[in-house]
């Protein structure tokens, strides 16, 4: 499993437009139409990793927590569905099913979005403020696969409650470990 850390871009910077396909309604999704009124959580995962699979269950619980404070959630999946399958539009759209994703699931075929948001590896967590300036990129919290930690989403929750507050974010953020995005 390989480990790769996220790219630690600067804060402040504004989030890159883009329209992309949710693989469950079929209907293509726009940074501008999707976004929060207080923030927007941009996560890029994919259904193959172990490292997603690990933290599965607390992104829909945050999700589901947030969804009624102003947070819009948007999961991007960019991995290269020929070298990989289990990461393809059909698996997407079954495997967010099947978790009951309360966001869309959006697949960046091209990968044109990932480069844009220098994402690294899945999952990578961007939080976007009201005014989709950049927050917070980083980890979800200390759990990983393997470590014994629990899955708690702590670093999401913490950033997503300043915004919520009206607070700036803690800028001493961690970055995400997962594996690579499957570039083509």
């Amino acid at each position: 499993m390989a480990r790769t850390p996220s790219v630690m871009i600067p804060l402040g910077e504004k989030a890159p437009g883009f329209t992309l396909p949710d693989t469950v309604s079929g209907k293509d999704f726009s940074l501008e139409t999707a976004k929060g009124a207080t923030a927007t959580v941009l996560m890029f995962i994919c259904n193959h990793c172990p490292f997603v699979k690990h933290v599965n269950a607390a992104l829909v619980k945050l999700g589901n927590d947030y969804k009624d404070k102003g947070i819009s959630f948007i999961a991007i999946s960019s991995n290269d569905a020929t070298a990989y399958p289990e990461d393809g539009p059909e698996q997407m759209k079954q495997v967010a099913e099947q978790q009951q994703y309360p966001f869309p699931y959006l697949y960046d075929e091209s990968q044109e979005v990932a480069k844009a948001y220098e994402a690294a590896c899945t999952p990578d967590f961007f939080i976007y403020d009201s005014n989709l300036l950049l927050a917070y990129r980083g980890q979800l919290d200390d759990s990983r696969p393997g470590n014994g930690k629990p899955v708690s989403g702590a670093a999401i929750r913490n950033a997503l409650d300043h915004l919520i507050a009206g607070k700036p974010v803690p800028a001493d953020q961690k970055p995400s470990i997962g594996c690579n995005i499957k570039w083509k």
